[in-house]
């Protein structure tokens, strides 16, 4: 009875995060694709940002606070399971090229995560949700532009029989500079949202320490 009880515990406990990382990534393969048609005076937001980098990374905040509550084995499932229904989506709505671009990236960069934040857990509370995703966006970010639209890569569409899909011609960077292929710009965009998330994300996760997060091993 009480093994019976314990198994039915750690399935809830899998639902929740599990059921997160789900929507987090078949909405962010979605909004990726479509660029903020948003004009703030000269400045052109479709230049350097897609609706995808605002919806990402909540998928660390997921990561980050499964790792805390059930540790590093746990958390690692919960990325595969992200990391499944990504192919899925993927397959369905992308390129073979960016869906391999998304999915390397995904499982690349929250991996990383995990890492990173299960060697600073007994660190200040902060520490862990601030630096496994600023890292773990970053290695996501490069590995995905890269992959789906550097022309370094425009091999992977020859291989499924594809256009080159490469977004190599100029566009303003950031919107407003120099020159530079839009594929950086994109890159240089995704990251700066990233990067401003990963420290207002960690007001929810103070939030959610309390009701949702007991120590456990890693």
């Amino acid at each position: 009875m009480e093994k019976s009880v314990t198994r039915q515990t750690r399935l809830r406990d899998y639902f929740l995060p599990v059921l997160a990382m789900v929507a987090v990534v078949a909405a962010s393969n979605i909004l990726v694709q479509f660029p903020v048609q948003v004009h703030l005076g000269p400045l052109n937001l479709a230049d350097f940002l897609t609706w995808g980098a605002f919806t990402y990374p909540v998928a660390f905040l997921v990561t980050d606070l499964t790792n805390r509550r059930l540790g590093s084995f746990t958390a690692r499932r919960v990325v595969l399971a992200g990391f499944l229904v990504g192919i899925v989506v993927s397959a369905f709505l992308a390129s073979p090229r960016v869906a391999t671009a998304s999915c390397t990236a995904f499982l690349i960069g929250q991996l990383l995560d995990i890492a990173i934040f299960s060697k600073l857990r007994r660190g200040p509370w902060w520490q862990g949700p601030l630096a496994a995703p600023l890292l773990g966006s970053a290695i996501d970010t490069l590995i995905f532009f890269s992959l789906a639209f550097s022309p370094v890569f425009a091999g992977l569409d020859q291989l499924f029989g594809h256009p080159d899909g490469s977004l190599a011609f100029p566009a303003p960077f950031f919107g407003i500079g120099a020159l530079v292929p839009l594929w950086i710009s994109l890159a240089a965009g995704d990251f700066s949202v990233k990067f401003l998330a990963a420290g207002v994300l960690l007001a929810p996760y103070r939030a959610l320490m309390g009701p949702l997060v007991q120590p456990q091993a890693a």
